[in-house]
């Protein structure tokens, strides 16, 4: 039999995210704009905050100046919010750096940007999203789970990055709910960058089962859920947005039982 008194959906009484506030670390382009878009169209009062302000305005999207990396103004900046009930930690990145090309400090950067900053936000926001039992976001990626020539130690911030999710999660309970995206290949504005001009896009997009580069409304529309009291029970979770993964090189490698 089941126990209504345990069913926490009962906490809040819509199923949507319209009315509450929601902070997008890094919301401004990309990945974190389409984020932003995604709970501006639930209702949501939605915060960006990055370093620079969009190059266009975002329809229903408020801009916070904030260096993530300036803990004194971090605490400060959610220390003013009046409410918070969603963290998205999309902020992050990096370039194209072989491991033996660059020193170990700047490799630090990139390990700072993609694994501290989140944990910042995240103990700066802590007492905000306890009251409103909110959740946080935590945007990660298919490199923290698989060898990333390139981007090693952006990889590795990644998989640090999952797991202080899943200790969060189980810290912060029941008052906080923390899960992670582990977002695959986006088309963004600077995927040129990694993947080259429309052949090298086309070309690596034909290595994902669904057969595409994800959008970053995709990925928006993911954290809107796991941010909904349609994900209420959902707690310390990876969710995979990457179009079914890559499809194993063996496969198109082997001499028997090739698809034609």
């Amino acid at each position: 039999m089941h126990d209504r008194t345990h069913d926490r959906t009962h906490d809040r009484p819509h199923d949507t995210t319209r009315g509450r506030t929601v902070v997008v670390t890094g919301g401004t382009r990309g990945v974190g704009a389409g984020i932003a878009r995604a709970f501006a169209d639930t209702g949501a009062r939605v915060v960006a905050c990055a370093r620079r302000p969009p190059e266009q305005p975002l329809e229903g999207v408020e801009f916070a100046p904030l260096d993530l990396r300036d803990v004194p103004a971090v605490h400060a900046f959610f220390g003013a919010l009046p409410r918070l009930d969603v963290l998205v930690n999309n902020a992050g990145g990096t370039p194209y750096r072989r491991l033996a090309d660059a020193d170990a400090e700047r490799h630090a950067r990139v390990i700072e940007l993609n694994l501290i900053t989140p944990l910042t936000a995240s103990l700066a926001a802590y007492e905000r999203l306890r009251r409103s039992r909110g959740s946080v976001v935590m945007v990660g990626s298919v490199s923290g789970g698989r060898p990333s020539p390139g981007s090693a130690a952006y990889g590795a911030a990644k998989a640090g990055l999952a797991q202080l999710a899943a200790s969060m999660a189980v810290e912060w309970a029941p008052q906080v709910r923390v899960n992670t995206l582990v977002v695959g290949m986006v088309r963004t504005e600077l995927s040129h960058l990694h993947y080259g001009g429309p052949d090298g896009i086309a070309a690596v997009s034909g290595t994902v089962p669904l057969g595409r580069l994800a959008a970053p409304a995709d990925v928006g529309a993911a954290a809107v859920f796991l941010a909904s009291d349609a994900a209420a029970y959902i707690s310390g979770a990876s969710l995979h947005v990457h179009g079914g993964g890559e499809r194993p090189a063996f496969l198109d490698a082997t001499t028997v039982n090739r698809e034609k």
